[in-house]
């Protein structure tokens, strides 16, 4: 591992001014998944920056029904809090269904919006990666893609984002704050991830020097019944293979409302807005619940290795939406 300095930021306002000093240095909140690429030689930072111990570890309700979450709230405390399991259940499910319980007990939120893919080649220095090192190509397209994007890759990279916290947040239309050395900010979570195109080395659009401050989900009623469901490898501390965060109102049989957002299957969470728009209006069964998926999956585009994500994905929207049907008819 390369060699580092450390600094302690005590203010929001002193962690950014430190980050604008030194262009080779980083922010280091849980450290799960940057100590790891540093061991890797794919992190190689001139100085971590600790932001563990700034003012930003609480959860909030507002007066007009918003969740404020602290960017340096743990996962375990996030998926424990009364707030988010009472207005937000599939967020809090898959808080849970991340990792171990010993890593959430370290990870941030807002770490774990940062946190980077976990293709492997991209963890592997010795191969061709151009979210790594740009130019150099996509090993992926060709080699071991199994897991990696049906929807939303390029010719430049194929690899998915890897959380499960953020395909709720992108589902209940989450917003981003954060703090820069000109001053606060926001953006839509739909905003805060780019597309591939031609570069994968982008992976937020977080302006430069910005630390992470804070996520807001807003009032969001249909939330309140709405469930994360996680298909993996192995029953547990492993990243998804498909994963579906989705909420269902539903008024006579008829669907209301709808939110539904995919985990997986592309380098960000992806929001299924010609699923849903499918579904407003429509019948709330089966058949209708596998139309909208089949018009959400309609763009896909599998590689040699991951064509069983479409009918894996199509399977999901159907089960997890006739379960929110049925709850919603008793």
């Amino acid at each position: 591992m390369k060699e580092f300095s450390y600094s302690r930021a005590t203010g929001v306002r002193e962690a950014v001014s430190l980050l604008a000093s030194d262009s080779g240095a980083r922010f280091l909140a849980g450290g799960t998944n940057l100590v790891d690429l540093m061991k890797a030689g794919v992190e190689t930072p001139d100085q971590l920056i600790d932001v563990r111990g700034l003012p930003l570890g609480r959860i909030e309700l507002r007066g007009d029904g918003a969740l404020v979450i602290g960017a340096t709230v743990t996962n375990s405390d996030l998926a424990a809090h009364p707030e988010v399991r009472l207005r937000y259940p599939a967020l809090a499910q898959a808080v849970l269904a991340g990792a171990s319980g010993q890593l959430r007990n370290m990870a941030t939120v807002g770490g774990n919006l940062l946190q980077r893919t976990r293709c492997g080649y991209f963890a592997d220095i010795a191969s061709p990666c151009n979210k790594r090192e740009p130019g150099s190509g996509c090993s992926a397209i060709t080699g071991e893609n199994h897991n990696h994007a049906i929807l939303g890759w390029s010719e430049h990279c194929v690899a998915t984002h890897p959380s499960d916290m953020v395909v709720p947040l992108a589902a209940f239309d989450a917003v981003i704050s954060y703090e820069t050395v000109d001053g606060p900010g926001e953006m839509p979570l739909a905003e805060f991830y780019p597309e591939v195109g031609d570069t994968p080395q982008q992976e937020t659009t977080l302006p430069a020097g910005a630390l992470i401050t804070s996520v807001t989900l807003p009032a969001a009623p249909v939330a309140a019944r709405s469930r994360y469901r996680k298909v993996r490898e192995r029953a547990s501390y492993a990243f998804a293979t498909g994963s579906i965060a989705a909420a269902l109102g539903v008024d006579n049989g008829v669907v209301r409302e709808a939110r539904i957002a995919f985990g997986a299957v592309a380098s960000r969470p992806w929001r299924a807005h010609a699923a849903e728009r499918a579904l407003i209006g429509a019948p709330a069964t089966a058949e209708a619940f596998g139309a909208a998926a089949d018009a959400e999956l309609a763009a896909a585009k599998p590689l040699a290795h991951n064509g069983y994500k479409v009918p894996l994905l199509h399977n999901l929207v159907v089960a997890v939406l006739t379960e929110l049907a049925e709850e919603a008819a008793r």
